[in-house]
């Protein structure tokens, strides 16, 4: 009897828990078509930069610098309208570190500028009282406080997470932010200089239903979501979406201008055909992507004509037709360290120089690939002592894997976690957390070459 009742309750326990990620899961993807549902906005690059004549000014370019004497934030939210825009996102921070919100963590903000005004707020409130939503945009990368490679201390980090507080707390709702400067080629901030995970559960606990992005989607694979809700592609940069086959909730942005940031010549410089944008938002929204459209304000704070007139040209031509079709569940990001990370690692025979160091090197256009004489290739990490962790994610270069098992190494006996026939290119994998010295991952069945571009390892906080 009492063991009918041990059982009986474990089983219980069981359903429980699945209900429970069920409804988690659910409410993650209502939160993704949400966003998707928004369909076309405009990203507003306006800070410093706008005063430098480029992008990446001098980090040391003085606040008084900074002086958009005919600053109007309804003319924005207006201009938005005018193209059918659904909401708008403004630079707080770029890379060069000035802040354009009254903030207490630096002196390196407007508030010690001409202007001596609160840009943000101007803007949520003018794009609130044109019934367009509120997104905002932040920078990892601060070259003025000089959080940049090699230099990033704990103080750092404090200001990221002081900074990002101050923005979810003072300006209401706000739907997403996008980040940006982190974990990239060019900045070379990783998710653990700057961790990510403690950033993602901060303003998952200061605003639950914001949607975070990470502008990483030069890096990491389009079949799976990895350091953001939501894949991004900065088409500018050359990123682009498979259109014929997106399986991701995403964001695509683009200038309207020659650059983000305003430049001298815009005013006498064509802006990208209204027609050529309205076709490329129509092929972005039936491929489940969100499109936002930079517009970049000049010195006076304000759209040039020719920017205002290309805007009210694609309202002409484009209308929102309501909600997107429904999304396929994603599952929750990956938001964890990756602990298999340049760990020592060893593997069946490879085929010649794609070794076993080429599927934990953090580089998904790396592989480990099998010698095509072994049959059943295996794939493993030595952590070299015991190590908890409760996430898998196997990333092939091409999806070819359709059976495999996975275990993990205790006190010398290796032990089953899972058995797994998921034939997508990226497979992620929970469980209940384990302990051990190494984990391998063994391939039962392959359609093709086994070539493995990242085996991540994570002890997710459950």
């Amino acid at each position: 009897m009492q063991k009918f009742f041990t059982t009986t309750l474990l089983l219980a326990c069981i359903l429980l828990k699945t209900a429970a990620q069920t409804t988690a899961d659910a409410g993650y993807t209502a939160l993704q078509q949400k966003f998707v549902d928004l369909k076309f906005g405009m990203f507003i690059h306006f800070n410093i930069p706008t005063y430098m004549d480029a992008d990446w000014p001098d980090p040391e370019t003085p606040t008084s610098a900074f002086n958009p004497t005919k600053l109007d934030a309804d003319q924005w939210a207006k201009a938005a309208k005018s193209a059918n825009m659904s909401y708008g996102c403004l630079t707080t921070k770029h890379h060069s570190g000035f802040c354009i919100w009254d903030t207490k963590t630096t002196d390196y903000n407007v508030m010690n500028s001409p202007l001596k005004r609160d840009v943000v707020k101007e803007y949520v409130d003018a794009f609130r009282k044109n019934n367009l939503k509120v997104m905002l945009y932040y920078s990892i990368l601060d070259t003025h406080h000089k959080l940049r490679p090699h230099n990033i201390t704990q103080k750092h980090f404090e200001m990221v997470k002081a900074q990002l507080t101050e923005l979810l707390t003072k300006y209401g709702k706000i739907e997403a932010i996008i980040i940006d400067g982190w974990d990239a080629p060019w900045s070379r901030i990783s998710y653990d200089d700057i961790n990510f995970e403690d950033v993602y559960h901060l303003v998952k606990s200061i605003q639950p239903d914001c949607v975070l992005m990470d502008l990483n989607g030069a890096k990491y694979p389009a079949e799976g979501l990895f350091y953001s809700d939501i894949k991004t592609y900065e088409m500018g940069a050359g990123q682009r979406l498979a259109k014929d086959n997106n399986i991701m909730p995403s964001l695509a942005c683009l200038p309207l201008q020659s650059s983000w940031f305003w430049k001298t010549n815009f005013p006498a410089t064509p802006v990208k055909e209204p027609s050529k944008m309205v076709a490329e938002l129509t092929t972005l929204n039936k491929a489940d992507c969100n499109f936002i459209l930079n517009v970049a304000p000049n010195r006076d704070g304000l759209f040039d004509e020719n920017a205002l007139a290309a805007l009210k040209e694609i309202g002409k031509l484009w209308n929102n037709d309501g909600p997107a079709p429904r999304l396929a569940a994603t599952g929750a990001p990956i938001i964890s360290s990756n602990l298999a990370k340049n760990k020592p690692s060893n593997s069946s025979w490879s085929d010649d120089m794609n070794i076993m160091d080429f599927a934990n090197d953090d580089d998904f256009t790396t592989s480990w690939v099998s010698n095509t004489a072994v049959k059943n290739p295996w794939y493993e990490i030595d952590f070299g002592h015991d190590t908890e962790f409760n996430a898998i994610a196997i990333t092939e270069k091409k999806p070819n894997i359709t059976a495999y098992h996975v275990e993990y190494l205790q006190n010398g006996v290796w032990k089953p976690i899972l058995t797994g026939n998921t034939t997508a290119r990226v497979k992620i994998h929970r469980f209940s957390r384990v302990w051990g010295s190494k984990v391998r991952v063994s391939i039962d069945k392959a359609d093709g070459e086994v070539s493995v571009a990242e085996f991540g390892v994570y002890n997710e906080r459950r």
